[in-house]
């Protein structure tokens, strides 16, 4: 199985994110790169942070470079654009701005290693995206920023690539428990009742927090952010609470506070916008499950599939076959790749 064969004529939109640096989310990309060129489809590539660099800023170590084929678009900054082997076409100056300057609009006239950056919000990343679709892109694949998997957000992009690998631990079992955890949250079930859909839309908009009870009626409360709001939440809860939408980021800390301070939670359905604004460990995760949180979401994300790298660049690896067989075994449906071996 090739990773396009799971995009071609599906998708239009599609993301790769990382579980962490040097996790193969590069490679995951240069692997959808290659493929592209060998079927002939024309892509269009960006970024929410800044990859095809040599030499990672942060690490300092050595990452993979991003060779693109004649004819695929590029949307990156006025600094990184600079730093192309590849000769570019500019095709479009933006009005949006980055810290390493406008964000523009290429195409490769040669084939050649490239770095992309662009946008770090969600609206003007979508924008991009759709920009280069209208120039000309058959697929646009955004390349998720480090420890942000905002990309994978439905606002964004259509489905979502899931890089993962030995970097996350020395303990393979770690890393499977990570991963099938971030799959899980990815997989959430969708708020279906759609009078509550409806009231959670423009709160979830204005990332405010707010109470719904069974008669459909609305609490707005006199926070920002259910950061830290924990027990003025649980402490709002009535007999009739039914859900409580939050606007913004849901981390342990506020499931935590609620549960200490009400036994209400159990009768209460949680809503946020998708699980890229859930910040929970494996370990909280299975503890308010079987606390019996509920948790719902606007939108759910397509994990189209997992790419694995056995290799960490600290030296050590797992066993690339084991690696490979295990994460399908416990990821299964979803497929799983090692982009390192290849494919199968």
């Amino acid at each position: 199985m090739q990773l396009m064969d799971l995009i071609q004529d599906k998708y239009r939109i599609i993301s790769v994110v990382g579980m962490a640096k040097n996790a193969g989310k590069t490679m995951t990309l240069n692997a959808l790169i290659d493929e592209a060129m060998e079927l002939g489809i024309r892509l269009g590539i960006t970024s929410t942070g800044r990859d095809g660099e040599k030499q990672d800023i942060v690490t300092f170590t050595e990452k993979p470079l991003i060779y693109v084929d004649e004819g695929t678009l590029i949307a990156t900054t006025e600094e990184t654009i600079k730093s192309a082997e590849a000769k570019l076409e500019i095709l479009e100056v933006t009005d949006q701005r980055t810290a390493m300057g406008r964000v523009i609009i290429a195409q490769a006239k040669t084939p050649g290693h490239v770095q992309i950056a662009g946008p770090g919000n969600n609206k003007e990343m979508k924008e991009i995206a759709d920009r280069l679709l209208v120039l000309g892109a058959e697929v646009v694949v955004v390349d998720g920023a480090i420890d942000r998997i905002a990309a994978a957000s439905p606002a964004v992009t259509e489905a979502t690539l899931l890089a993962t690998g030995a970097v996350l631990s020395r303990d393979m079992d770690q890393v499977m428990e990570r991963t099938i955890h971030q799959t899980r949250l990815f997989s959430l079930p969708k708020l279906e009742d759609l009078l509550a859909r409806e009231i959670a839309e423009s709160i979830l908009e204005d990332k405010g927090v707010c109470i719904i009870n069974d008669a459909y009626e609305v609490e707005t409360l006199e926070i920002k952010t259910a950061l830290g709001s924990g027990r003025m939440i649980g402490g709002a809860f009535c007999e009739d609470t039914q859900y409580v939408i939050i606007g913004g980021s849901l981390v342990s800390r506020t499931l935590k506070d609620i549960m200490e301070c009400t036994s209400r939670y159990k009768q209460v359905v949680f809503v946020v916008k998708d699980a890229t604004k859930i910040f929970i460990e494996p370990r909280d995760w299975m503890y308010f499950m079987k606390a019996g949180i509920q948790i719902r979401v606007m939108e759910e994300i397509h994990t189209l599939a997992v790419t694995i790298n056995p290799y960490a660049p600290q030296g050590y690896f797992f066993q690339p076959q084991e690696f490979l067989g295990k994460m399908r075994q416990f990821l299964s449906p979803i497929p799983v790749i090692d982009v390192v071996l290849g494919g199968e």
